[in-house]
C-alpha cells in the first residue's frame, strides 16, 4: 500500500465538527475566508460544481406551529471542490458571492482531509472573537437604551 493517503484513510469528521465550521463559514468575511485559505498553504483544488446562485424558497408557520406557509425566497451561493487528495468540500451561502461560497468550500474539504487543527487555529478562533466582539457590541448599544421601569417613581407619595 501506497504512503499517501486516501479519503478513507483518515479518520471522518462527525457530522457536529463539519455543522460547526459551515455556520461559522456563513457568518465569515471573504476576508477571514481568504485569510484562511492563506494560512492553510493554499490547498490545490478544482471545481467539481462551480459556484452556482440560486433561490431557495424560505418557509414559516403562523405563531410557530400553524400550518407552513411560503414566507419567500432568499439567494444563495453554492460550490462543491475537491482537493488534490481527493477530499471533497460543499458549500451553501446566503447571498450572491461565488469566491466566498468556494472558499467556504475549500475549507470544508481541508477538515475532511484531517485538518481540524489547523482550520480552528486559523480560521474558527478568530472569526469566533470576531462574532463575539460583534455580539458584545451589539447589546451595549442596546443596553444603553434599556429602561428599568422599577426604578421610575411610582407616585403613591
Amino acid at each position: 500500500m501506497s504512503s499517501a493517503s486516501t479519503p478513507s484513510d483518515r479518520p471522518a469528521v462527525s457530522t457536529a465538527e463539519r455543522r460547526a465550521l459551515m455556520a461559522l463559514s456563513a457568518e465569515a468575511t471573504h476576508e477571514e475566508l481568504s485569510a484562511a485559505f492563506d494560512a492553510l498553504g493554499r490547498p490545490e483544488h478544482g471545481d467539481l460544481r462551480a459556484p452556482e446562485i440560486g433561490l431557495v424558497m424560505l418557509r414559516g408557520r403562523t405563531g410557530g406551529d400553524g400550518a407552513p406557509f411560503n414566507l419567500g425566497e432568499a439567494t444563495v451561493t453554492r460550490a462543491a471542490v475537491r482537493l488534490g487528495s481527493g477530499h471533497v468540500g460543499y458549500a451553501y451561502l446566503l447571498g450572491r458571492d461565488p469566491a466566498r461560497a468556494r472558499l467556504a468550500a475549500v475549507l470544508d474539504a481541508v477538515q475532511q482531509s484531517g485538518g481540524t487543527a489547523a482550520i480552528e487555529r486559523c480560521f474558527a478562533d478568530p472569526v469566533r472573537r470576531r462574532i463575539a466582539h460583534d455580539r458584545a457590541r451589539g447589546a451595549a448599544r442596546t443596553a444603553a437604551t434599556r429602561v428599568d421601569f422599577f426604578t421610575l417613581v411610582r407616585g403613591e407619595d
